[in-house]
């Protein structure tokens, strides 16, 4: 086995446009396959602008106002443990995907429902119904972003629920560095990853028309289809909403290509070992 075998990303410089936990995780991942993780976080959180909206739907939600509580994301539950929100036991929770029933169990809440086939609003939903029918009308909080689709909300609302949606946080850009963007530009970034339409409205407003030699590669594809909406090039679409299977789909593109001897890939060496050498 060569070790182009073992480390399929070996030489390539891989844009991780989130930080945190997330993209420290990413990182490890993208390191143990051979790449160079650049984090470079595009979008970060801040809290919501209801604030007193908020503070009541959790209160209520603490004194057992609603039958089911929806999370669909693991920033939801940082919302959830800042303020020390308190689920009682009558109270059910449904998570959006493994990684935010990860992130719910690990604070200390019990997951009730996980959606078994894809990680998204529409998914929870249809597979939540699904499990709940026949059910009498359920009073359900959904806490969500506040550029969210209201996917959920209006799903819910449709089959008879009585929902209360409410704003846990913002999402804001965050700029990157004069650096990152001319190493996209320069193609020394041989892919970015994108996460959300979010992260893809700020790779278009950002970093502008990528390379054809740098591959966006998007988290599913729904995320997909935000990107092209934002007026991002998608060329690689991992099927399945996690890091595994985004960084997987980098692993088998890298796999089916040619070692890299082009000028961009040259001048990406030549910017490393410069960097080694000053610092």
């Amino acid at each position: 086995m060569t070790s182009t075998d073992q480390k399929p990303l070996k030489g390539w410089r891989v844009l991780v446009p989130r930080g945190g936990p997330w993209g420290d995780g990413v990182a490890y991942d993208l390191r143990a396959q051979g790449a160079t993780p650049v984090v470079a976080p595009m979008i970060n959180f801040a809290a919501t602008q209801d604030a007193p909206g908020l503070e009541q739907a959790l209160a209520d939600l603490a004194g057992g106002t609603f039958d089911w509580l929806t999370v669909t994301s693991a920033t939801t539950v940082d919302v959830l443990s800042s303020h020390r929100a308190s689920v009682p036991e009558g109270t059910r929770i449904a998570a959006v995907g493994e990684t935010t029933a990860a992130a719910l169990v690990a604070a200390g809440y019990t997951v009730d429902f996980v959606p078994s086939i894809d990680s998204s609003a529409t998914a929870l939903l249809e597979e939540w119904t699904e499990m709940a029918a026949g059910s009498p009308r359920r009073r359900v909080l959904t806490l969500r972003s506040e550029i969210a689709k209201p996917t959920l909300t209006d799903g819910l609302i449709a089959r008879g629920h009585d929902v209360r949606s409410v704003v846990a946080y913002r999402t804001v850009g965050v700029p990157v560095s004069d650096r990152i963007r001319e190493d996209v530009a320069s193609g020394r970034v041989r892919a970015i990853l994108v996460t959300s339409g979010s992260v893809a409205e700020q790779v278009h407003e950002q970093l502008g028309d990528v390379p054809e030699g740098v591959l966006i590669a998007c988290i599913g594809p729904r995320t997909a289809k935000d990107a092209r909406r934002s007026g991002v090039r998608v060329d690689v679409v991992a099927p399945e909403r996690s890091a595994a299977s985004l960084i997987q789909s980098l692993v088998d593109i890298s796999r089916q290509e040619e070692p890299r001897t082009d000028s961009a890939a040259i001048a990406g060496l030549a910017d490393l070992l410069d960097r080694s050498t000053t610092e």
